[in-house]
């Protein structure tokens, strides 16, 4: 499993972001990760696009989904396997949303160990992992814009990062429609995960921040930042349409 980490992941992007701080003015590795943040977003539109539109349907089949689970609220095996039935027949999976995040993840512990690997190196490039088209710079300037060493924690970029993280997923609860109140005494579970969930990110965001490498707070504020504006931007084709 690692070496298939290693040969997909980690090593494709080891020589993007080299190739990047090769051939950028200044040889700025923090401006090389905002490089390869913004190019791997832009490839990722399509997920978020689909991401989007599951959440629109899901949102779209909950009042059925709240009736099937008032139906048989005393059967849980018997509603479970409704509601799958519900998901089955209307072709939509309720764990879309999650490949997303995975990706997020994978690719998140795959400049982590970059980083880590160029730290322990004396910042100095790794000639095996590099491929033959891919010039070896030799040491790394690991100082983003001179100030922030990318290979320590930075209070300010986990706070920004954690902001933005906020403000994204504010932003994502506006646009789920309110619901309707039920009679019922039944706790709405999603609306409970979505409001932990506005706090949780940003506190395990700011907890990465302040415990690990600046390079991974930089990476995930330029990618929130990218998702923030990408919202707006779906918003407004919504309101065109509309």
């Amino acid at each position: 499993m690692s070496a298939i980490f290693h040969d997909i992941f980690y090593q494709p992007l080891y020589n993007i972001l080299i190739t990047l701080y090769n051939v950028l003015p200044g040889q700025d590795f923090g401006v090389a990760i905002i490089a390869f943040t913004l190019i791997l977003r832009t490839l990722l539109i399509p997920i978020y696009k689909k991401q989007i539109e599951s959440q629109k349907r899901l949102q779209e089949l909950q009042p059925k989904i709240k009736e099937i689970q008032q139906k048989h609220k005393n059967d849980k095996e018997k509603q479970t396997k409704e509601v799958m039935e519900f998901y089955k027949k209307n072709k939509t999976n309720p764990f879309s949303g999650c490949l997303p995040l995975i990706i997020q993840l994978v690719f998140l512990i795959a400049i982590y160990r970059i980083l880590i690997t160029i730290s322990n190196s004396a910042f100095a490039v790794e000639e095996k992992e590099l491929y033959s088209f891919v010039n070896n710079p030799g040491a790394i300037k690991h100082f983003f814009l001179g100030i922030v060493d990318l290979t320590r924690p930075s209070i300010i970029l986990a706070i920004l990062a954690a902001a933005a993280q906020f403000y994204q997923t504010k932003m994502l609860m506006k646009k789920q429609p309110e619901k309707e109140k039920s009679d019922s005494s039944r706790p709405d579970f999603t609306q409970m995960m979505n409001k932990q969930m506005l706090y949780l990110g940003p506190l395990l965001t700011l907890f990465i921040g302040i415990k690990f490498a600046a390079g991974l707070a930089l990476y995930w504020l330029v990618s929130t930042i990218f998702m923030i504006i990408q919202q707006v931007f779906i918003s407004r084709e919504e309101k065109k349409q509309s």
